[in-house]
């Protein structure tokens, strides 16, 4: 028997799990927010001092947590960029999370290469504010100082490897970090060093891609440290997707994203095409608003918390007596309408009640997440059940009437760490192949995330009804979108 560690380095703090190499089997955890200042105004900072991270793990693995480990894996944060100067110094504070500044710079970056179509054609995805390659842009813009001394690109789990291995001379990153950057195509393999140069105004170093069971190094002390890879793609590790698997996400906003077994190009940018950390590759869809349609809702009718929503929308029935919301609230990604609103449609005497437009309010959140499935389905992904996240997962609303709109059965794991147990399961597969025990073409086999499964059953005619009735006036409302 071995042990591991996986550790996820998110927005706001540090997890660390630390694992049977064998079975997956969770023998310690460990937790520390990340030090970080506020900006003005409250919310996330878009600038951060990649020393917080360390400051955070240091405090997590405190307490002889990591004893007897053997091999450690790293997730953290997707869609940061920390830039390095030539002596391997931070040139600025790391750019990290949905970076509202650099709005601009992607409209920018989509015009300079031609349009969507080429952007989607070159590397699989097209830039959005939050990328990294859409950062580069704004910061060769608005420090342009700053931007000429960069001469090394890392992501925040790149640097966080680096730092652990003690700054070598090699720098790596996986395939899944990578596909995320904007400038490496996973259809292809490739970095594309020119695109770099469009954003940026010249070349600079990228970390070498290895595979996914292939080691970053080994600590002088004999502590092999995996790959590492994106928080995404290491949480769909740690519950163990695979071929006929979504996971649909629920956070302010929704994603959902499956494994496949080739890279997608979307002509319209709707799919982002990711590798994964296994060596398949991870379509994304991504929706603008998911949760916040809930909490918009919520506070419209005087609802306490989305518990009291739930519990007001379980009065109603499927299909709210007639009532349709198009959850459009912020814009929408899936489908393209970034300057629309939302739609309420439907409204007649008898369907004017709270526990009505709360039910409208979960159908509409979760039919627009059947768009972005189907935008997959679309393009040949298959999907034979659906893993359903986020805290909204638990609430009984949503588990009444995802089954039959989405169409397949649905899979609530119980909370776990899993971009953690992801990244643990890397640190084991690594272990394992330089020690000739384990294949470098199959990670080991652990075990599943304990779940309730829902059927779609009896309710399924009707969820499709309700499904068409919401898809009827999206088509009214905005003919063609999708």
């Amino acid at each position: 028997m071995g042990i591991v560690a996986g550790l996820d380095s998110s927005p706001d703090f540090t997890r660390i799990v630390v694992c049977d190499s064998d079975t997956g089997a969770v023998l310690r955890q460990g937790y520390a927010p990340h030090p970080l200042d506020s900006p003005e105004g409250g919310g996330r900072p878009a600038d951060v001092d990649p020393q917080a991270w360390l400051l955070s793990l240091g405090e997590a693995a405190g307490g002889g947590l990591l004893e007897g480990v053997q091999a450690i894996g790293v997730s953290a944060q997707a869609n940061s960029v920390v830039p390095l100067d030539a002596q391997g110094n931070t040139v600025r504070p790391a750019l990290v999370g949905g970076d509202k500044r650099a709005q601009v710079a992607a409209a920018d970056l989509i015009d300079a290469l031609g349009g969507r179509e080429a952007w989607a054609q070159a590397v699989g995805s097209v830039p959005q504010a939050a990328q990294p390659v859409t950062k580069l842009r704004w910061l060769a813009r608005n420090e342009p100082e700053a931007a000429a001394r960069v001469a090394v690109l890392l992501q925040a789990h790149d640097w966080l490897v680096w730092q652990l291995l003690g700054r070598p001379v090699r720098r790596t990153t996986d395939r899944g970090g990578a596909s995320g950057t904007g400038y490496w195509s996973a259809a292809t393999g490739a970095y594309r060093p020119d695109l770099v140069e469009l954003a940026l105004g010249h070349q600079v170093m990228l970390p070498e891609v290895i595979g996914p069971a292939e080691a970053a190094g080994t600590t002088p002390e004999g502590l092999l440290i995996s790959a590492g890879t994106g928080e995404t793609q290491a949480a769909a590790f740690g519950l163990g997707i695979g071929l006929g698997d979504a996971v649909v996400s629920l956070g302010a906003s929704g994603s959902v994203m499956a494994v496949h077994h080739e890279a997608l190009v979307d002509q319209n940018g709707m799919i982002t095409s990711l590798a994964d950390a296994t060596g398949m590759h991870l379509p994304v869809v991504t929706t603008q608003n998911a949760v916040r349609a809930l909490r918009g809702t919520a506070e419209l009718l005087g609802a306490a918390d989305l518990e009291s929503l739930s519990e007001l929308a379980m009065k109603s029935t499927p299909g709210a007596h007639g009532l349709v919301l198009l959850p459009y609230l912020e814009g929408e990604r899936t489908p393209n309408l970034p300057h629309t609103a939302g739609t309420l449609a439907g409204l007649r005497r008898e369907s004017m009640k709270p526990e009505h437009l709360a039910r409208a309010a979960f159908e509409g959140m979760l039919c627009g997440l059947a768009d972005a499935l189907d935008v997959l389905r679309g393009r040949g992904v298959e999907v034979r059940r659906v893993f359903l996240l986020g805290a909204a997962a638990e609430l009984p609303a949503v588990q009444a009437a995802a089954p039959a709109l989405f169409g397949t059965q649905v899979v609530v794991p119980q909370p776990a760490d899993y971009a953690a147990i992801g990244s643990a399961r890397q640190a084991a597969w690594a272990l394992g192949v330089s020690r000739g025990t384990l294949d470098p073409r199959t990670p080991p086999v652990w075990q599943g995330a304990v779940a309730q499964v829902l059927e779609p059953g009896e309710e399924l005619a009707v969820g499709q009804a309700v499904r068409q009735q919401y898809v009827s006036v999206r088509e009214q409302t905005h003919p063609g979108a999708l």
